[in-house]
């Protein structure tokens, strides 16, 4: 059985994922049609709106230390930024 945290980094991991992917489509949306989804949605600049960007900026940036940490797990080097 899995231990309650595992538990809830998985569910955490796929709430980012998801969100992520909402996020790369709309601006898909975006460069090939000039439309924003969540825009059209929620209303253009509405508190709602902000949320969710601000979400899927946050998940972003949980995925990007998902996936440092899943790479160290497995014993792969992730390429650094040049300084």
């Amino acid at each position: 059985m899995e231990s309650k945290s595992k538990s809830t980094t998985h569910i955490l991991g796929w709430v980012a994922t998801v969100l992520v992917i909402v996020g790369a489509l709309n601006w898909a949306l975006v460069g090939l049609f000039s439309f924003n989804l969540v825009a059209a949605i929620f209303g253009a600049g509405s508190a709602l709106t902000r949320i969710i960007y601000v979400l899927v900026g946050a998940s972003g940036l949980y995925l990007i230390f998902f996936a440092r940490l899943l790479s160290h797990e497995a014993g792969v080097r992730l390429p650094r930024a040049a300084t």
